[in-house]
């Protein structure tokens, strides 16, 4: 079994309270676990550096104020990272690759204080493999519009909240039908966002020496009710930087498969190249898939 820290937010300890993550910690009443109220985000750690911190947090303050739920501040969160990492470096290893998992629930039922706590452990075997192999995705209907967060905020479409339990369903679906992941689309035929990941595909144009002459890089609208990726927003500016031209959908199915490249962008597993949607292979040109992959891969690898 994995061996993960834990540290619960404390307001009489102001760098965290370590617990023992293989004793029970949670109230059997807290909101969290009996209804999925509440947020979470998770950062991975390369080299003692947690990437993306800001985003991470900003993205969970966005959260949790779609909730109406008060949370600690970024400096409290920060401190009890750093304690987290402190004790995983000293009972489990070197800080190589680490994931850390904040969460927020809305605490016990009744008590009007929330239960935060952070949780650091090695990342699963399968993210590496996938990243470095690439993945087989399903298209699955997610049910709704892509209008209807607007139409509709209490869905919550744009917050990263505990709820995913249509997330895990739709995985085990993909397992269960030979598929490692699948990307959500809406009723209206727009292409929106894996369970845990953000979509991204590419387009390359080459001159008549065969050299590429323009890179351009797409995701799905941002406003069609799927959740704004730090890992995506990260990533277009570092490309944006390299040259490459942006664009955001809106997309449709047939453009995941008219594109020289497709991925799923997440913190943990990182860019990983899409093979095959619904048994047809991406890309016509498997060099320049590769190209394109390694090429973002770098441009990824270099972000903080």
């Amino acid at each position: 079994m994995t061996q993960t820290v834990l540290v619960f937010l404390d307001r009489a300890l102001p760098d965290g309270r370590i617990e023992d993550a293989t004793k029970p910690q949670l109230f059997a009443t807290d909101l969290g676990a009996t209804r999925g109220d509440g947020v979470f985000e998770t950062a991975l750690v390369l080299d003692g550096h947690v990437r993306k911190l800001p985003a991470h947090l900003h993205r969970m303050t966005h959260s949790a104020a779609l909730l109406d739920l008060d949370i600690p501040d970024h400096t409290v969160w920060e401190r009890a990272i750093v304690t987290a990492l402190d004790e995983y470096q000293r009972v489990v290893g070197p800080l190589t690759e680490v994931v850390v998992k904040l969460v927020v629930t809305r605490g016990v039922e009744g008590a009007h204080e929330p239960t935060c706590w952070v949780a650091a452990s090695a990342p699963a075997p399968a993210a590496k493999r996938q990243r470095e192999e690439g993945i087989d995705v399903l298209l699955l209907d997610r049910g709704y519009d892509s209008d209807v967060a607007e139409r509709a905020p209490w869905l919550l479409l744009g917050a990263k909240t505990l709820s995913y339990a249509v997330n895990m369903a739709a995985l085990r679906y993909a397992h269960a039908h030979g598929a490692d992941d699948i990307i959500f689309t809406s009723t209206d035929g727009q292409v929106l966002e894996g369970p845990t990941s953000t979509v991204l595909l590419a387009h390359a144009e080459k001159d008549d020496a065969g050299r590429v002459t323009l890179k351009r890089l797409v995701t799905p609208r941002l406003d069609s009710g799927i959740l704004p990726g730090t890992s995506q927003g990260a990533l277009f500016a570092a490309a944006k930087d390299a040259g490459w031209e942006l664009g955001y959908g809106p997309l449709v199915p047939e453009d995941l498969f008219d594109a020289d490249a497709v991925w799923l962008i997440s913190s943990v597993r990182l860019l990983t190249p899409v093979n095959h949607l619904d048994g047809k292979p991406i890309g016509s040109d498997p060099d320049l898939s590769k190209a394109l992959t390694e090429e973002l891969a770098a441009l990824f690898d270099a972000i903080h």
